[in-house]
């Protein structure tokens, strides 16, 4: 069972948390708050899996509250103003809910920390991961970036490239792309810098996902990318 608290400081929502996770069988919400504090207090003696945290609160903010939990501690931000969405990632957010939070939305987020609570307590898999894998398991890196109206999470192990033309980017990952309003240069400052490199004036690679280098370019699965000549010397000397 998945158990979790959450954390608003409007009442009507967390009664909107409530009607949604009584509707989810393998999670059990113990508790509310629509104080920050209190909520923290209550943690010290009663620990969960997951906290649906509010990003907007008085005195507290949502972000704040999320740095002084627990690291196993899991949370889904939530939050009436989107964008404030990609800051989640650097917290290590299981995910990111926009109100007015539909069931679909809010069971898809459950899902997402049930899965990560799974694979964290499976010690069997993790005896078979290598440390690197146990590392990636349990920062499992995130960015949200906006698509439209929306904020989509990406998985940053499953990123393969990013795409940039005029103040565009397109987010290449596995079985899927977004488009979103950003810089290169932005991108940059919101990627894990080790396992991110831009290698042309309009593309930033994944270094674990190169398939292939050559004088002028690599390769990513099927796709052919080119590499400035400023930016070979420093790839080939990242990726030894």
């Amino acid at each position: 069972m998945l158990t979790a608290i959450a954390i608003d400081d409007e009442p009507i929502a967390l009664d909107v948390i409530r009607f949604h996770a009584n509707k989810v069988p393998f999670l059990y919400l113990k508790q509310t708050f629509v104080n920050a504090i209190e909520a923290l207090s209550y943690l010290r003696t009663e620990p969960v899996d997951l906290v649906f945290l509010d990003v907007n609160m008085p005195d507290l903010t949502g972000l704040d509250v999320a740095r002084l939990l627990p690291p196993t501690t899991m949370v889904i931000f939530s939050t009436a103003y989107a964008e404030h969405a990609v800051k989640g990632f650097e917290l290590n957010a299981v995910d990111y809910l926009v109100k007015p939070v539909d069931f679909g939305r809010f069971l898809q987020a459950c899902n997402r920390a049930n899965e990560r609570r799974q694979s964290l307590a499976n010690p069997t898999d993790d005896r078979k991961r290598s440390p690197a894998e146990r590392d990636a398991v349990s920062r499992d890196p995130v960015l949200f970036v906006k698509d439209g109206y929306d904020y989509v999470r990406i998985a940053l192990d499953d990123l393969l490239y990013i795409e940039s033309e005029g103040n565009y980017l397109t987010f290449y990952e596995t079985g899927k792309k977004v488009v979103t309003r950003m810089t290169v240069a932005e991108a940059m400052t919101q990627l894990p810098g080790p396992g991110f490199m831009r290698i042309h004036k309009s593309y930033i690679v994944s270094l674990t996902h190169i398939d292939k280098i050559e004088r002028h370019q690599v390769t990513i699965g099927k796709t052919q990318i080119p590499l400035a000549g400023t930016y070979r010397d420093e790839l080939l000397e990242r990726v030894k």
